[in-house]
């Protein structure tokens, strides 16, 4: 390669730099991945399999043309940690199912239809506060996990927020698996992780064996908490596919659809086995963006690598031991992040909310969303999640008609107010 070329998804480099190209994929989604069982119970290997899995399938779906990773997806954290409490295991798995089918059938609707009807449901502001209502959803269970071991989880969090800003390249993005690593190393000398799974494994199991599958349960009063999150799945699908036509040059609206589809199918697939639901990883996309090789070739190799992974029993056991003080510390960046990751929607697309609408909608949803509030009707139980994201559509949809017809709120509460110079403290 010249200086300044581009390795294309159709193109690849020789086997040998493909091969490493695909090893590092797999280093960048490692952490997150893993993180997402470790939070919600699932098995860390079986998680790891289906991710494999759900990437040659998004692979396939797509025509080789779109390159991404299917990881785990932090926005199925808080639904599966509400279901494991109520119908355990199964029950969680069934949930996960259902959000599957929800947006694979989205899938099918955008792949006929376009995005339009979508940009029009879920304008950024929509968006943003789903998504940050999600992220601070889940502070009580950062704060549950960091109080078993306040010292181990100051550890870990100090080291990631260090990692992130002395670093650059990929040590500085690999940040929250390097804490984590050094805050298990911490959480070992002070004596708090149990290493008797790992023997038991090795004495069972041996070298590779499958990872534990469990079959799903289906309870219909869990579809109002996980199916609101294939929101936040549509929009990271179409933010992958957009970003990835950006940096390549090329078109890949056509491809839009079919990424929303195999998604759901890799999360029915994970969902109807043992694992977590997935989506496009962000770490690949910088992993893509540092190298300019976008080359889907790559991803397949990653995608075996995880898969072998997998079925290294001893490998899965000793991801499980990372005891809560570290899962705590991580999670209070991981979960801050994803609430942010809603903020910076809202910043990047200069959503106005010095208009009644857009403030109005954010205020309602994201207190429901954070305080979790809870309702039952019918049988069926919502969640702060779900009344949050309700909230969101119902609020904004409503008082953008009555503001429209009414003439009662000055701008269009879509069209980003560039009026006002922001003062330097924002």
């Amino acid at each position: 390669m010249a200086p300044g070329d581009v390795v294309t998804p159709r193109e690849r480099l020789v086997w040998p730099r493909t091969i490493s190209i695909g090893a590092q994929h797999v280093v960048a989604m490692f952490g997150a991945t893993f993180l997402v069982p470790l939070l919600t119970g699932f098995p860390p290997a079986t998680t790891l399999f289906f991710s494999g899995i759900g990437t040659i399938l998004f692979l396939v779906l797509t025509a080789g043309r779109v390159p991404s990773y299917l990881g785990s997806s932090f926005a199925f954290i808080a639904p599966i940690t509400a279901a494991m409490n109520q119908y355990g295991p199964g029950g969680a798995l069934g949930g996960v199912v259902m959000a599957g089918v929800a947006l694979a059938i989205i899938g099918v609707i955008v792949q006929l239809a376009g995005t339009g009807w979508l940009q029009k449901l879920m304008p950024p502001l929509v968006t943003g506060t789903i998504v940050a209502l999600i992220g601070f959803n889940l502070a009580p269970s950062a704060k549950a996990n960091f109080m078993e071991a306040p010292v181990t989880a100051l550890v870990t969090l100090g080291s990631i927020i260090l990692i992130s800003v002395l670093f650059r390249g990929l040590i500085g993005r690999l940040s929250i698996l390097l804490g984590v690593a050094i805050g298990y190393i911490t959480a070992v000398v002070r004596g708090e992780v149990d290493f008797t799974a790992i023997n038991a494994a090795w004495q069972e199991q041996g070298l590779f064996g499958l990872p534990q599958f469990h079959t799903p349960e289906f309870h219909l009063s869990l579809a109002g908490l996980f199916i609101p999150v294939i929101l936040v799945l549509v929009a990271e699908n179409i933010g992958h596919v957009k970003s990835v036509a950006l940096m390549t040059g090329d078109d890949l609206d056509p491809y839009a659809g079919r990424a929303i589809m195999a998604d759901g199918l890799a999360t029915i697939i994970a969902g109807s086995g043992g694992g977590s639901g997935t989506t496009t990883y962000a770490e690949n996309i910088g992993v893509m963006a540092a190298t300019r090789v976008y080359s889907t070739a790559a991803y397949w190799v990653a995608a075996i690598v995880a898969i072998l992974l997998s079925v290294m029993p001893v490998f899965g056991a000793a991801v499980a031991t990372v005891p809560p003080g570290v899962l705590g510390g991580a999670a209070t960046v991981l979960y801050g992040m994803i609430g942010m990751l809603g903020v910076r929607i809202w910043v990047q697309n200069r959503v106005d909310f010095s208009n009644p609408v857009n403030l109005t909608t954010a205020a309602v949803a994201m207190i429901v969303g954070i305080a979790d509030y809870t309702w039952s009707v019918f049988g069926l139980d919502f969640a702060g999640i779900a009344l949050g994201t309700a909230a969101t559509l119902v609020v904004y949809h409503l008082m953008a008609f009555i503001a429209r017809v009414r003439g009662s709120v000055g701008s269009d509460p879509l069209t980003p107010d560039t009026s006002k110079t922001p003062s330097p403290l924002g």
